[in-house]
């Protein structure tokens, strides 16, 4: 083989760090358009397959590539003392804000904003670091201005994609959007695009220009792997109406392809340690192995046993851990992998050097441990034997807790999972359902209580439990639940207002008082609240507020846009209400404005029995304020609107409140007692109600006073009614 084809192979040999396949597949990224798309489909058929699955990816990428950055930096003395401030400081921080997460449960959103932005940040440096590698290995030697320019075209992109998560306000109750308006959103990515085509262009054929189009192929699947990442979902967005979702994205097949390629890297650099340092073979299984236990160390006990110790939902016990390690290893990650570091330069850069290194022998407590627990005497490896073995016990109680709790639903399957962790609110969520629906009920109530205690910041299970309390018609114990779960999420809205309709069964109208305001004072948006405060007011006889509160719960519900639950009928009782306590108070004219509106509202709705009710009440109020002509043409459009409705009982008590009305209003006997008669026709012969007898006794009087008139009257008294039908003054 000529000297010339032996040199061109072994530079082309040199670029790669296992061989070009592999290298290209998993470290260059060239599988993310079809582990993209059989993500994006596959997830969306099958969501139980797809979390086991995913489930696995993350036991054998995801946590073993966090365990590669501590393993990187903790077995030798010489890393853990250069990087102290990584290894102990801000280890110390990390592991105080977890337990101030369990404690303050309104950070986990803004700790898991931080996670899902600064997810796609760290996976950026990654591409790019591993593009300078790949070009640096080639025989690239790029310029200052060459590096700055590619750098940003990663750092454009990476910024796209963010302008993307913060665009509009949040789909997910965990992330925190910035809420930047679309309008501004999508010009700001069209130019960040414009500066993306500009830089990549620009430094990509300075690139070439060094190390030719051949040697530049690893490089370049790491560039078009960023573009797919970060600039394909937003061009999918401003074209197709696809909004990216921050936490599947970020934390997805996205994480595991990322995390592969960590561990593809970070296994590269382990054997050429091994190698290079002082000729060590390097044992891949036992690496790996290390990897494993450690990420199931990060991940499965810590939860497990936070969510013991503080009551804990175990789901958001999990995502804090998740959150929190990550971070630990964005800033871990971003300090140990820098290519001007000497060492790791000529590791990653160098296929054939040979390092000679000293290090000073640092002897510390921490670094004493490290070497003991890494040593060869029995109670060293007693030690690290007895760690895996309490590992992977975790690791099997969380197995047969996470199967047990996806995959059965039967009852006794799910109390065993429940045992494991208690505190696993959507577990005891299913566990009370199942429960309920085979009929244990205390079962389900203390599955309930489990739920609400594990995740006191979530008022879905509460909310269910407490239609169960109700449906029940355990009101007391209801009401009881209620005070205490104010106690710990006393700006809840929707228990405040559930808390004062209890209060109020109770006749505890202070309390029930209180509960409405404070909901009004946390939220004034809340029109319920002002409608039951309206109720309580109006029932005590307190009619100013009363008024006010009836009127700021129709303003309300009458704005564009918000949503009115209350069927035609209720909302009329509402403004018929209103129109009551104005007239109780002789405001006249509001009265007859509110009867108005009710009766707009009814013949709109076709409610014709409101819109009786409505004309009936504005026909009482004319009447006292002596206004006859009014009166009686509502009084007798009132009662036509009754001769169409089926509703015998209203029409008789509308005819008794007419007949009264004429009596009152001077018009001659004989029309008062024809209407009497007509009331009691239409009253069922059995009622009880207090009108027929109030009728009754009116009629006797009547016919006293008619004489014989009354008995000609009683044989057909039709003619007169329609008379009376057709009145004026």
């Amino acid at each position: 083989m000529p000297i010339a084809e032996k040199s061109f192979r072994r530079n082309a040999d040199a670029v790669w760090l296992y061989r070009p396949s592999l290298d290209l597949i998993v470290g260059c990224g060239a599988w993310s358009l079809p582990l993209l798309s059989l993500a994006y489909f596959f997830s969306a058929s099958s969501t139980l397959t797809w979390s086991v699955a995913f489930y696995v990816l993350a036991l054998f990428f995801n946590y073993p590539h966090y365990m590669a950055t501590i393993y990187r930096v903790y077995h030798t003395a010489a890393d853990f003392q250069k990087y102290r401030i990584f290894t102990v400081y801000i280890t110390l921080l990390a592991a105080l804000t977890v337990i101030l997460s369990h404690v303050w449960v309104q950070a986990l959103p803004w700790i898991f904003t931080i996670y899902l932005t600064a997810s796609p940040w760290h996976y950026s440096g990654q591409n790019y670091g591993l593009f300078m590698m790949f070009a640096r290995r080639a025989g690239a030697k790029p310029t200052p201005i060459e590096r700055r320019t590619i750098y940003a075209a990663f750092l454009i992109s990476y910024a796209i994609l963010f302008l993307n998560f913060h665009t509009g306000p949040s789909a997910d109750s965990l992330f925190v959007s910035l809420n930047i308006p679309n309008a501004i959103s999508s010009w700001m990515q069209i130019g960040l695009t414009v500066a993306f085509i500009v830089c990549s262009a620009f430094a990509l054929a300075r690139f070439k220009s060094h190390i030719g189009l051949r040697k530049m192929i690893p490089s370049l699947t790491l560039f078009s792997t960023q573009c797919v990442w970060f600039l394909l979902p937003t061009l999918l967005s401003l074209w197709g109406r696809f909004r990216v979702p921050q936490s599947r994205y970020s934390t997805g097949v996205l994480a595991v392809m990322h995390s592969a390629q960590y561990l593809w890297v970070t296994s590269y650099y382990a054997k050429r340690e091994a190698s290079a340092t002082d000729g060590r073979s390097w044992r891949p299984f036992a690496y790996f192995t290390i990897l494993v236990a450690g990420g199931i160390a990060l991940f499965v006990p810590g939860p497990w046993l936070s969510s013991l110790v503080f009551h804990f939902d175990l789901t958001r016990s999990f995502l804090i851990f998740t959150a929190l390690v990550n971070i630990h290893h964005f800033i871990l990650d971003g300090a140990i992998w820098k290519l001007r570091d000497g060492r790791i330069a000529n590791l990653l850069l160098n296929p054939r050097i040979q390092i000679s290194q000293s290090v000073a022998d640092v002897r510390t407590r921490t670094t004493a441990l490290l070497r003991w627990l890494l040593g060869q005497t029995s109670g060293a490896r007693f030690v690290r034997v007895a760690a895996v073995l309490a590992l992977l016990a975790c690791g099997s109680i969380d197995q047969v807790h996470y199967y047990l709790a996806l995959h059965s639903h039967d009852l006794a399957d799910l109390k065993r999972a429940a045992t494991l962790a208690p505190y696993d609110a959507p577990l005891q969520i299913r566990l009370a359902r199942a429960a309920l629906e085979e009929g244990k009920s205390e079962d389900s109530v203390s599955a309930w209580k489990y739920a609400i205690k594990a995740n006191p910041s979530d008022p879905a299970p509460r909310e269910t439990f407490l239609r169960y309390l109700m449906h029940e018609k355990r009101l007391d114990v209801a009401y009881q639940m209620t005070g205490d779960w104010l106690k710990d999420a006393p700006d809840d809205i929707a228990l405040l207002i559930d808390h004062g309709i209890l209060a109020q069964q109770f006749r505890k109208f202070d309390d029930a008082e209180q509960s409405w305001q404070k909901a009004l004072t946390l939220d004034p948006s809340q029109a319920y609240a002002d409608l039951y405060l309206a109720l309580a007011l109006d029932r005590q006889n307190k009619l100013d507020l009363a008024i006010m509160h009836y009127e700021a719960f129709l303003a309300k519900i009458g704005r564009p846009g918000a949503s009115n639950p209350l069927s035609p009928g209720a909302l009329i009782t509402v403004v018929l209400k209103l129109a009551d306590c104005n007239a109780r108070i002789n405001r006249s004219d509001k009265a007859f404005q509110f009867y108005k509106m009710a009766r707009t509202l009814a013949v709109k709705t076709k409610e014709q029995k409101m819109e009786s009710f409505a004309t009936i009440a504005e026909a009482s109020l004319a009447a006292k304020l002596g206004r006859t002509n009014d009166a009686l043409q509502l009084y007798q459009n009132a009662l036509r609107i009754d001769a169409t409705v089926n509703d015998h009982h209203n029409e008789a008590i509308d005819w008794y409140s007419y007949a009264m009305f004429l009596r009152q209003a001077g018009f001659p006997a004989r029309y008062t007692y024809a209407g009497l008669l007509k009331s009691q026709e239409l009253f069922p012969t059995d009622s009880s109600d207090a009108t027929l007898a109030t009728a009754s006794e009116s009629r006797r009087e009547l016919e006293k006073q008619l004489g014989s008139q009354a008995t000609r009257i009683r044989r057909d008294p039709k003619p007169l009614l329609k008379e009376a039908m057709e009145l004026e003054r």
